[in-house]
């Protein structure tokens, strides 16, 4: 099979490899399309994220979906010709995080792409059966590869407990933090804002439901939001940007006895936030971190009429030109939004 293989920053090449044979509790998936991440753009240009470094080659991906094309001995969920959408995290299953349900935690983790596990740029994988889940007909597989960062902000809300008739201030409109729409929809938000840089992304923004934009740069963000909650605040704040000043403003942005949820990382370990504020207004910060449980109403969401996310598929690739889709991510933050890796194109 052919894959495509991360060599050192910005050089990608095609490979030809043995196809995975499916363990006993394993599944063979045919991958059909994968979505280009932001934590894959930033392998492919810097080579690492925070401590993890790229050492060795690596097959980058892990937004994917596929057919089941073989099965281990001890499979029984899943047939031949199955249509499914792949978790890409691979937990032990034994440490006190995984037993606990926190298993996005766990410290052994094998998580597709993530160096130096291999991942879904490639035309098969095989994955175990327990992180598959069935997609329905109706649902293609490129808007199946979205369940994942949807799963991003499920996991935030969740955590966060956010509650029906809520206001929502997400800062940040790439994949994850226009898929964190949905989740907060799903939750039942009644007033969700969004705030981003670039007008493209506001403009996607809309059409999946917030109900204000905030052209952040031309527009005092904290300003708006007094503005649009009658000078309350809102009661969640969540930021997929990583941006420090974002972060900070966030703690603006929330009401007396609001919530910061944190989700994008920054680019410096240490950011600086104005903590007296926090206190002063006691304000519950909350750092998420993946997932834990959310594939099963990720589908169910991704598969919901009220849901048209085919707006974010804006650019496909074959495999063979995997270098070139994660160089148009890298560079065309205004007209790109979801890049998409065909594996048999």
């Amino acid at each position: 099979m052919k894959v495509a293989v991360l060599q050192k920053p910005l050089t990608v090449t095609i490979e030809e490899r043995l196809v995975p044979h499916p363990g006993p509790h394993d599944v063979l998936v045919k991958v059909m399309a994968v979505g280009v991440c932001g934590s894959d753009v930033h392998y492919y240009e810097h080579g690492r994220i925070g401590a993890r470094k790229v050492e060795k080659p690596l097959v980058q991906g892990h937004e994917c979906a596929g057919i089941v094309v073989a099965i281990g001995s001890e499979v029984t969920r899943f047939q031949l010709g199955d249509r499914v959408a792949v978790e890409p995290g691979i937990t032990c299953g034994k440490c006190q995080w995984c037993k606990e349900g926190r298993y996005n935690l766990c410290p052994h983790v094998a998580f597709l792409s993530s160096p130096p596990v291999d991942g879904a740029f490639a035309e098969y994988i095989c994955h175990p059966e327990d992180l598959l889940f069935p997609i329905p007909d109706h649902l293609s597989f490129e808007c199946a590869t979205l369940i994942e960062p949807l799963s991003v902000g499920i996991h935030a809300v969740k955590r966060a407990g956010l509650q029906p008739g809520s206001s929502v201030l997400i800062m940040g409109m790439g994949p994850v933090g226009l898929t964190a729409i949905i989740a907060a929809k799903a939750y039942g938000a009644r007033q969700i804002i969004v705030s981003d840089v670039e007008p493209f992304r506001l403009g996607l923004a809309e059409k999946l439901g917030a109900t204000a934009t905030i052209q952040a740069g031309e527009k005092n963000v904290v300003e708006e939001v007094s503005r649009l909650t009658q000078n309350l605040g809102v009661d969640m704040v969540i930021d997929t940007s990583g941006n420090a000043r974002a972060i900070d403003s966030g703690v603006e942005a929330a009401k007396r006895g609001g919530k910061l949820v944190l989700i994008g990382f920054p680019a410096e370990d240490r950011v600086p936030v104005n903590l007296t504020l926090m206190l002063q207004r006691e304000i519950d910060l909350y750092s998420t971190y993946r997932y834990t449980n959310t594939y099963p109403l990720g589908v169910e969401l991704m598969a919901s009429s009220e849901n048209d996310v085919s707006v974010l598929l804006t650019d496909q690739y074959p495999l063979v030109q995997t270098g070139a889709a994660l160089e148009r991510a890298r560079t065309n933050k205004s007209g790109s939004m979801k890049v998409i890796v065909y594996p048999h194109l």
